[in-house]
């Protein structure tokens, strides 16, 4: 479940049970986006609840297959603190058959003071179909 980028950014998940993640990101000069502060970018955060977010529909679902993020709405609250590490709660809350539906938090130490709150849905079995060489998806004249 781990892709080469949150491998780069030592991101890992701590706890994954049926449907809900915890994801780690330990505090990083090079991830910071203020150096005056030093808090970190919004990005990191950004990429950390949509990473967790992805885990727990994975987990809820039980079986690996492909998703795309479809909607990742993010409430930035407060900047995370410098120097401490970065977690992320998020719990995948509904299934259909094409969509999962996901919400959560990014904390420092204390899940009840969150730096961001998250909402996602997800898109459920996206694997892409391969046309001949040629061929368009779009139909005939377009």
């Amino acid at each position: 479940m781990i892709s080469p980028h949150m491998r780069e950014i030592g991101l890992r998940f701590t706890d994954i049970s049926d449907g809900t993640v915890v994801g780690e990101l330990p505090y990083r000069l090079d991830l910071v986006g203020d150096p005056i502060s030093g808090v970190l970018h919004g990005g990191v955060v950004t990429t950390l609840l949509d990473s967790t977010a992805g885990a727990a529909v994975l987990s809820r679902l039980g079986t690996p297959m492909p998703i795309a993020t479809l909607d990742l709405r993010i409430d930035y609250l407060r900047p995370s603190t410098p120097r401490k590490t970065l977690r992320a709660k998020v719990e995948c809350f509904k299934l259909t058959h094409h969509v999962a539906f996901t919400r959560g938090v990014a904390y420092n130490d204390d899940e009840s003071d969150p730096v961001a709150s998250v909402t996602g849905t997800f898109m459920l079995r996206t694997q892409s179909i391969r046309l001949p060489k040629g061929e368009s998806s779009e139909g005939e004249g377009g």
